[in-house]
């Protein structure tokens, strides 16, 4: 029975949001429910899709309140536990004028990098049909190592492996550390979306598509690379391969734009497996767009309404 389209494993969190100034002109922080890959799972569900999460928090506040906005947003919460020994993992997000951000990690360690292969339920992937997993959970045993079981156990049972080798260097003890395990999930992956300069740190290519080759050869077979607001390049190896411009929107907040755009990727895949690939991205880079056009990271997710609305301006 695969009842769930897409679960996602890694990082649940806290973002730590700019929203403001308080009456002494000092920075106010709003709490906002992250991660990257239940951001993904937020722009799923949005757009329609069943799923469900698998990770770990810490029985705190933050931990509660997490868990609460997974059912709230109609994520499945079953694949979530808990550990009392170590707090739910923070982050502070630092905007720019134009809204691109950058972090501060409270994760040394934070309860996401705790889970272990003893609390992954294999029922719930065996109930998928796309297993997604980002980088940030292999920076580090156990978490590395659950991961590594989960994404195996899914392989051998014939999903669809999706990745985001999402690199934060802050949290990973060198650049070579980081390179070595990111690469690794690449060999797990089907369908795989990275930045421009993911594409360059684990190819060592700055043409697009000379990457794109070398990322093909490591094992995924759909790449997408995202260049911001600019676009974004799909690349199969065969003759599917181009680019897509974004779209022009007024960004506040880019926290979670590529796991949008990944969503929506996702989403049409098994919506829409018909459509070119060009139109996939192109309904991906909509929907990372409108992302950005809110603050938070889950909380800006879009529907199929406001894609369509904003197809109908352009």
């Amino acid at each position: 029975m695969t009842d769930i389209d897409v679960i996602a494993l890694g990082e649940l969190l806290i973002d730590f949001t700019p929203g403001g100034k308080g009456e002494t002109g000092n920075p106010l922080y709003e709490m906002n429910p992250g991660g990257a890959p239940v951001n993904c799972l937020a722009a799923l569900t949005k757009l329609g899709a069943k799923t469900a999460f698998i990770g770990k928090v810490g029985y705190d506040h933050f931990g509660a309140f997490l868990r609460e906005t997974l059912i709230g947003e109609g994520i499945g919460a079953e694949g979530l536990s808990h550990t009392e020994t170590v707090h739910t993992t923070l982050a502070f997000v630092h905007l720019d004028g134009q809204g691109e951000r950058a972090f501060s990690f409270l994760r040394d360690p934070g309860a996401d990098t705790q889970l272990t292969e003893n609390d992954i339920d294999l029922g719930l992937i065996d109930r998928c049909r796309v297993f997604h997993f980002g980088s940030l959970s292999l920076t580090g045993d156990p978490a590395r190592e659950a991961t590594l079981y989960a994404v195996q156990y899914a392989k051998e049972r014939g999903k669809i492996i999706s990745y985001d080798p999402n690199y934060r260097p802050l949290l990973w003890s060198d650049e070579a550390t980081a390179v070595r395990w990111m690469k690794k999930g690449l060999s797990y992956a089907d369908i795989v979306k990275m930045s421009k300069e993911e594409m360059t740190l684990l190819t060592g290519h700055d043409d697009i598509k000379a990457g794109a080759e070398v990322v093909r050869e490591m094992g995924p077979k759909r790449i997408l690379i995202t260049r911001s607001g600019k676009g974004a390049f799909y690349y199969t190896g065969e003759t599917d391969n181009g680019f897509v411009p974004g779209f022009t929107v007024r960004a506040v907040d880019t926290t979670g734009c590529g796991d949008a755009f990944m969503g929506a990727v996702l989403y049409q895949t098994l919506y829409a497996e018909d459509k070119p690939l060009a139109d996939t991205v192109r309904y991906a880079n909509a929907v990372g767009a409108l992302c950005a056009t809110k603050r938070g990271g889950l909380p800006a997710m879009p529907d199929s309404a406001d894609v369509q609305k904003l197809f109908g301006k352009f």
